[in-house]
């Protein structure tokens, strides 16, 4: 048995969120721009995981998961502008927010640890 991959699970988690939250953009708020913004950051951070798991090399796996960190840093940005042009509330904002910060926070772990080794 397989032992859990918290940083993959979590991401892919993560991603199906962020695909909701740009269809309820464009179909109840008429958003189509950043929803289409929001959407490859958000569900590229899992995608970069995941090719991670398949690195050539300690410098490969490395440079996938800081793809993956600048991914996640760019869907927190745009989450921060869907909250301030009250694309989302207040509620909506913090729930995805705190996903991608503990996202963030694993990746920087993740890689600051395997730099060590």
């Amino acid at each position: 048995m397989a032992k859990p991959n918290v940083i993959a699970e979590k991401s892919e988690e993560f991603a199906v969120r962020v695909i909701n939250l740009s269809k309820y953009l464009i179909a109840e708020k008429k958003e189509y721009i950043i929803s289409k913004q929001i959407f490859r950051s958000g569900t590229s951070i899992g995608a970069n995981v995941s090719e991670s798991r398949n690195a050539q090399s300690k410098d490969d796996f490395i440079s996938k998961l800081n793809i993956a960190l600048k991914e996640a840093d760019e869907t927190a940005y745009w989450l921060r502008i869907l909250k301030r042009t009250e694309f989302i509330s207040q509620d909506q904002f913090s729930s995805l927010n705190e996903d991608v910060q503990e996202l963030i926070s694993i990746l920087v772990s993740i890689i600051k640890t395997t730099k060590e080794k």
